[in-house]
């Protein structure tokens, strides 16, 4: 990946599964120009993956606060990760 680009993966607590929180945050990476995953956690909670442009990423993990309507969020967790090579399109995995 290339210096102005950066990969995170994130973890979202609180009200996040039931809520279409995977979709939202397709649609919303997507309209960012980024890639990635996301998928429901046996814990309730939400992770995903997001890789672009740095700040895709920041204006992200902002928007991961505010989810989609229905969803309360309880904490953004967020750890840099380093891939071999970015992924293309954004998936919902699981």
């Amino acid at each position: 990946m290339s210096d102005d680009c950066e990969a995170t993966l994130v973890r979202i607590t609180g009200r996040v599964q039931g809520v279409s929180f995977r979709v939202w945050t397709r649609d919303e990476a997507l309209r960012l120009g980024l890639a990635g995953w996301v998928r429901n956690e046996p814990d309730g909670s939400v992770r995903a993956l997001i890789a672009g442009p740095n700040t895709a990423v920041s204006t992200m993990i902002e928007r991961f606060w505010q989810g989609p309507p229905g969803a309360s969020v309880s904490s953004v967790e967020k750890q840099p990760t380093t891939l071999a090579e970015r992924p293309t399109g954004f998936r919902i995995t699981g």
